[in-house]
């Protein structure tokens, strides 16, 4: 038992190590600034059963977007397929957006099967929902890579990796900078992402347990602002109404962030509440600059290099590690300028 165990850890850095040498040096990769770091793989692979030696520039491949691309996690992640399918020149990309319905993004995934596609990048719009399409896909032998959120399905078989963020981890490093911030107390006020999915229970479960080391910080409101700018800046107003005495709030997405922002310059409490937030955009990290927000956990939406290097290394009969997981920074007054002059924020 113990040498398996030392064998399972030594593939998954040899994959770890691969992958994030590939993300930095590879004909796909974008730049230094921007670009994805692995930070850990799973030991456990999916591989191609049957290996035909096609090549990414002999494929159709189908990007099923979950949302509106005014969110600019969303845009940046769309850009970054386009490019890297671009770089890897594939002979054509299809190219979906679900807007945010479930009943949608299933037609849009088997609309661009019946198009012709044979691999697919997927952004799930939830957590569950997306077996009929999947089923169409595996009838056929199209691989699926999924990217940002996990959905259900049966790993190397419905889709054969997932690429995002530690989720839970996010929720724990955005409760401890806001420890830091109120030096360990503090009335919250939570804005939660859409209900439904991975990422917003994850981020809200990890946010909790790091309050568990802080007593004296307490979420007193706990609202979902549906991943809005416009959800959010409302249910900050109606927060702000029930308790006044808000002097901290954590936001699980920097377009709710936007939002909550408004609403606290109109009550006229900007100067007196602490702000922590996720994602990383360059309008979130300039606010953190200029003392208005206190700390952005990294989101880093360029999945692209990364998503067609695993296909590439699907159709090539190579092992694919069924989950790889982004290495985010911690965006705070003291590097904040930096990262934004250094071009590591979207």
């Amino acid at each position: 038992m113990r040498q398996q165990r030392i064998q399972s850890t030594l593939l998954a850095a040899s994959l770890c190590a691969a992958f994030a040498a590939f993300a930095s040096g590879s004909a796909y990769a974008q730049s230094d600034a921007g670009a994805q770091k692995v930070q850990s793989t799973s030991g456990e692979t999916c591989k191609n059963p049957a290996p035909g030696g096609k090549k990414l520039s002999d494929l159709v491949v189908g990007f099923s977007q979950s949302e509106n691309e005014q969110n600019p996690f969303r845009a940046t992640e769309t850009a970054s397929v386009r490019a890297a399918a671009k770089a890897a020149g594939v002979k054509r990309l299809l190219y979906t957006n679900a807007n945010s319905n479930q009943a949608k993004q299933v037609a849009d995934i088997e609309s661009m099967i019946n198009q012709g596609a044979q691999a697919l990048i997927v952004a799930p719009n939830d957590s569950t929902g997306l077996q009929p399409a999947f089923a169409q896909a595996r009838a056929k032998g199209i691989p699926v890579v999924t990217i940002d959120r996990q959905t259900a399905g049966t790993v190397c078989q419905d889709f054969i990796t997932f690429l995002g963020s530690d989720f839970y981890k996010q929720g724990e490093r955005a409760g401890k900078a806001l420890a830091q911030a109120t030096g360990g107390k503090a009335s919250i006020a939570e804005i939660q992402g859409g209900y439904g999915n991975t990422v917003e229970s994850q981020r809200t479960d990890g946010f909790a347990a790091s309050l568990k080391a802080y007593p004296n910080m307490k979420i007193v409101a706990a609202q979902t602002g549906n991943w809005s700018t416009t959800e959010a800046q409302k249910v900050m107003e109606q927060i702000l109404l029930a308790h006044p005495d808000i002097d901290a709030v954590y936001t699980h997405a920097d377009t709710m962030t936007v939002g909550a922002l408004t609403a606290l310059r109109q009550a006229g409490k900007l100067n007196g509440v602490k702000i922590v937030s996720i994602d990383g955009t360059k309008e979130i990290v300039t606010d953190i600059g200029q003392g208005i927000v206190s700390a952005d956990v990294e989101t880093n939406p360029r999945f692209g290099p990364l998503a067609f290097k695993s296909l590439e290394a699907w159709f090539a009969g190579q092992p694919v590690p069924q989950k790889q997981i982004m290495d985010d920074a911690l965006f705070d007054k003291s590097n904040a300028k930096e990262s934004l002059a250094a071009g590591k924020v979207y």
